[in-house]
Order: C-alpha cells, then sequence, then structure tokens
C-alpha cells in the first residue's frame, strides 16, 4: 500500500449581492467512490463595509469545516461496514 495518493478540492464561491450573502461549495474528488461536498455561508449586516474577501474567507471556511465533517462521518461508517461495530470518531 506504498505510495502517494493525491485527492484535490474544488472550491465554488457564488455571491448575492442583493442578499448580502457569500455561499461557498467545497468538492472533495478522490481516486475511489468517495465524492464529498461541504456548503458554507456569510452574510454581510448591512452596515458592514463591502469587502468582497471577508465573505469569501468566511464561506469557504465554513464551507471546508462542514466537509471535514462530512469526510469523518464516511470514514465512521467505512468502520461500521467493516467492523459491524458502531464507532463514533471526534472531530
Amino acid at each position: 500500500m506504498a505510495g502517494t495518493r493525491r485527492w484535490s478540492v474544488d472550491i465554488f464561491i457564488d455571491e448575492h449581492e442583493d442578499e448580502r450573502i457569500t455561499n461557498a461549495e467545497a468538492r472533495l474528488h478522490t481516486n475511489d467512490k468517495t465524492h464529498l461536498v461541504g456548503h458554507g455561508s456569510a452574510h454581510r449586516h448591512p452596515e458592514d463595509a463591502e469587502v468582497a474577501e471577508i465573505g469569501d474567507e468566511l464561506a469557504v471556511a465554513r464551507a471546508l469545516s462542514n466537509l471535514s465533517h462530512e469526510l469523518i462521518h464516511a470514514a465512521a461508517s467505512d468502520i461500521e461496514q467493516i467492523t459491524k461495530k458502531h464507532v463514533h470518531l471526534k472531530s
């Protein structure tokens, strides 16, 4: 099982100017059947300055955090299928 495997994450950011909302989606691509998606959003307060980078950063961070939880859940499910026992993995 020696060797290097490469996984990639594509991040898509969509800003809704009228609603002051930035949405992000982080898509994990692996060499097997695991293709997970994490979602995150950021909401700008009407009194805050319009700095798109801040909304992007928050939405992407939240999407990656959500993706992380999805990956841990997938790993727990895989372990349960092999061991036939309930597992609880900490994030």
